[in-house]
């Protein structure tokens, strides 16, 4: 791996090191401090140009083009939520997805696979272990947004999202946050209102270079990525583990976000 990663700045692979864990530490503060930790020139240009060289030909004649309408809560219908309300509002989503079964041979898939990756997210989210999908198109994805597609507002349904930029448009794709908008206990449905009226001041902005892990808490942290806009379109893998082994989408969510089942 140290022809993919930068692992003298990063050293996943020595854990008992006292700089793992002064990185473990570090993470740990940024994620309670901002909903998200970055390691930026996590992945080197190298293996970036190789999987960008694989994957960019793929979204021309491969790729599912995901096209929705949906609300914050990517849901119908909200509990003890009246039909008028605000939180209804409709947001476009637009972009184009490689599954984990297109991209096998590059250097995402065994970023995704190796055991010191995975084992150092479980750390930094006191989890006692993580582990990747037993589903070859949802266990990762990558994603192309290119002129006028973006990724709007919504809710993860996991509880964080790990990411890594491989490619930025030439403008555009800016990341808007708002920190622990909700919690567990309360929905918060008058601030999300605000938010999706356009009314929140504490929304953030955050724009990653290339090669940067971004691991996002998401599930009670709203978030959009603004439209790409020029030629060169925004790419990006999208990584997913779980608590429990064998994890698998259902052919429904296969079939919605992927236009296939297998």
């Amino acid at each position: 791996m140290h022809d993919i990663l930068d692992l003298e700045t990063y050293p996943l692979d020595q854990p008992d090191s006292v700089a793992f864990k002064a990185l473990l530490a570090r993470c740990k503060v940024d994620l309670a401090a901002h909903g998200m930790f970055n390691l930026v020139g996590f992945m080197k240009p190298a293996p970036i140009a190789e999987t960008l060289a694989y994957a960019l030909p793929k979204f021309e004649t491969e790729a599912f083009r995901h096209e929705r309408m949906h609300n914050v809560y990517f849901k119908k219908i909200i509990p003890d939520v009246p039909d008028d309300s605000p939180l209804y509002t409709q947001f476009q989503t637009s972009n184009l997805t490689l599954c984990g079964d297109q991209v096998a041979p590059t250097a995402v898939t065994q970023l995704y696979e190796w055991q010191p990756f995975v084992d150092f997210l479980a750390a930094v989210m006191d989890r006692a272990a993580l582990y990747p999908m037993d589903d070859a198109l949802a266990r990762l994805n990558v994603m192309a947004y290119g002129d006028g597609q973006g990724l709007n507002w919504h809710f993860d349904r996991s509880e964080f999202t790990t990411t890594l930029l491989l490619q930025a448009p030439e403008a555009g794709s800016t990341f808007l946050y708002r920190t622990d908008l909700r919690t567990a206990d309360d929905p918060n449905h008058e601030g999300v209102a605000k938010l999706v009226r356009g009314e929140d001041t504490q929304v953030q902005a955050l724009d990653v270079t290339p090669g940067t892990l971004n691991v996002f808490r998401g599930v009670n942290t709203p978030h959009c990525v603004t439209p790409a806009k020029g030629p060169r379109p925004r790419v990006v893998t999208v990584l997913t583990y779980y608590e429990t082994p064998g994890a698998q989408f259902s052919d429904e969510e296969r079939l919605g976000f992927y236009g296939r089942t297998s």
